[in-house]
């Protein structure tokens, strides 16, 4: 666990050196500690794949002791966190996504299948058999980025991105996928789309997914996609 300055209002710990479900539970532990006992002057947290950065008001962290406020903030940190376990999470939630996948709504599922030499039953089949892993929320409100996505399909991002790419687009970038939650640019490569809304400010929580969650997709016909409700 390093602790070092980001800017003058905040604190990067760094947890690991890689992507992987171990260093994940970790930056996942640490933020619960936080959260379960934010500290003087606390202000966010903002996990990432190995890494969390606390943010804090330094106006409110001065000791008057000689030290600065970043001091003395992580020294706060350290002792909050010298026995974080991550062997006390929470189960994680497992969300179920429907996804209509090619055609208009996935207009990159026939490259995808083509640069790995099998069809695009086989790209669906393989996509929708996985259990992913939310590592982090980014990008855009939303975004969540989901790990465990097979070898057998994944694929480098598009050269030339998309200027729009519309909400509820899954993609494949590199050995990820994910769901796009708002219109936006974007270079994943699109295999389908999903009727959820991914992001809705007017929900209690706007973002479906969270950090921590397991994700599952549900192959959905063209007719069942036109009826979902609005």
């Amino acid at each position: 666990m390093r602790f070092s300055p980001l800017g003058d209002r905040a604190v990067l710990i760094t947890l690991g050196d890689s992507i992987d479900e171990a260093t994940h539970r970790r930056v996942r532990a640490v933020t619960a500690r936080i959260d379960a006992a934010p500290p003087l002057g606390f202000v966010d947290r903002v996990p990432a794949f190995a890494s969390v950065a606390v943010h804090y008001e330094p106006m409110l962290v001065d000791g008057g002791d000689g030290r600065s406020p970043h001091e003395t903030f992580v020294t706060t940190l350290q002792h909050l966190l010298a026995d974080v376990r991550d062997d006390a999470l929470p189960p994680p939630r497992t969300i179920d996504i429907p996804v209509c996948y090619g055609g208009e709504l996935g207009p990159d599922l026939e490259d995808v299948a083509r640069q790995h030499d099998i069809n695009a039953r086989e790209v669906i089949d393989i996509h929708a058999a996985g259990e992913y892993l939310v590592y982090m929320v980014g990008f855009m409100p939303g975004f969540a980025y989901l790990g465990g996505l097979s070898s057998r399909i994944a694929t480098p991002r598009r050269p030339t991105p998309r200027t729009a790419v519309p909400a509820g687009s899954v993609g494949i970038g590199g050995e990820q996928t994910g769901v796009y939650p708002l219109t936006s640019p974007g270079g994943w490569n699109l295999i389908g789309r999903t009727p959820l809304r991914i992001f809705d400010i007017a929900r209690a929580e706007p973002a479906l997914l969270v950090t921590g969650d397991r994700v599952r997709f549900r192959p959905l016909s063209i007719d069942e996609f036109r009826a979902w409700p609005a």
